[in-house]
């Protein structure tokens, strides 16, 4: 399996959005692996990039500050890349719906920008693209497969579809060697807790390392969590010939409610209070209710599956941010 510690090494890496969670956590494992590594972050404060993140790699990696909304740049980052991880985007189904422009440029045009560049100036590239489970909306069925049929219930959703479809558009009628990775919920060190933009599990941990009370929204809906060395391995694994052109949901072995996760991450961190109460109703319109994952595809495909279980998973996330609370809030 490609995710051997010599596959990756000496490897051109180009990541999007890599200063942020999951991209700064993914270049850490290539970096460790002896891959050349390129970083492409905006590092606008909405977004999630945050240079502590990479603070023990900074200087064994490249990090160009750049917009993937800027053409001239993608023309120039992806040219000696081998390989493509497209973490870029903007996460926020609330903010997507109170700015659809900017998300449409970000999750939509952006992506034509970025394989426009990739055809005409590296066409031998590889490219793993972060799709979301929130391009199926409200589910009809559970557990939710690739089958599911595709209803987004906000603009992030419908932005976020197409520029999943254009990679594998891409893949289908240029040769463009792509494909996509619908994630789940992901938590874990490196997250955004300063708000709820990346994730609400962030605000949550924010509030409970302060001594804060926090909301629990509805309470009841159903989620399935992915720790991020997790969804990091699914992504590595993803650069093989057998997922070219494919997209795969990830997903987790334990599905929880919202009320009883609140009360796991209490007892994990030794403190914290909550209260559930009803959505706010511009939030209720656009939530999905309940949601899991069936990842058989990516299994058989390409032998992925979570290792850390969401206690684990937790307990890690909460040492790191109280001893880094500082630099995230």
């Amino acid at each position: 399996m490609k995710t051997s510690d010599d596959f990756f090494s000496g490897k051109h890496v180009l990541i999007t959005g890599d200063i942020g969670f999951i991209g700064s956590a993914l270049a850490r494992r290539l970096v460790a692996m002896g891959a050349h590594v390129v970083l492409v972050d905006s590092l606008i404060p909405e977004y999630g990039g945050n240079l502590y993140n990479i603070r023990d790699i900074r200087d064994k990696l490249d990090i160009n500050i750049s917009d993937v909304r800027d053409p001239h740049s993608m023309r120039y980052l992806v040219r000696e890349a081998d390989l493509l991880f497209n973490l870029a985007g903007q996460t926020s189904h609330l903010d997507s719906m109170q700015d659809p422009f900017t998300d449409l440029a970000i999750n939509s045009s952006a992506q034509l920008y970025i394989l426009e560049a990739c055809r005409h100036y590296n066409p031998s590239i590889k490219i793993v693209f972060a799709s979301t489970r929130q391009i199926y909306g409200r589910p009809t069925y559970l557990t939710v497969d690739e089958q599911h049929p595709l209803q987004p219930t906000d603009v992030n959703g419908i932005n976020k579809l197409a520029g999943e479809q254009y990679h594998i558009l891409y893949h289908r009628i240029y040769g463009i060697r792509s494909c996509a990775l619908r994630m789940t919920n992901t938590y874990g060190p490196g997250m955004r807790i300063k708000d709820a933009r990346q994730t609400f599990v962030g605000i949550w941990i924010r509030c409970i390392l302060e001594n804060e009370p926090f909301e629990v929204w509805g309470g009841d809906q159903l989620r399935d969590f992915n720790y991020v060395d997790d969804a990091v391995d699914a992504f590595m694994r993803a650069d093989d010939d057998r997922a070219d052109g494919r997209i795969f949901n990830l997903g987790g072995h334990e599905v929880v409610s919202l009320i009883d996760l609140a009360g796991r991450l209490v007892q994990v961190a030794g403190r914290g209070k909550y209260r559930v109460r009803e959505f706010p109703e511009k939030r209720q319109k656009i939530d999905i209710g309940d949601y899991y994952a069936d990842f058989h595809s990516i299994r058989e495909k390409l032998g992925w599956t979570p290792r850390t279980g969401l206690t684990e998973g937790l307990s890690k996330t909460i040492a790191y941010f109280k001893e880094h609370l500082e630099h995230y809030t």
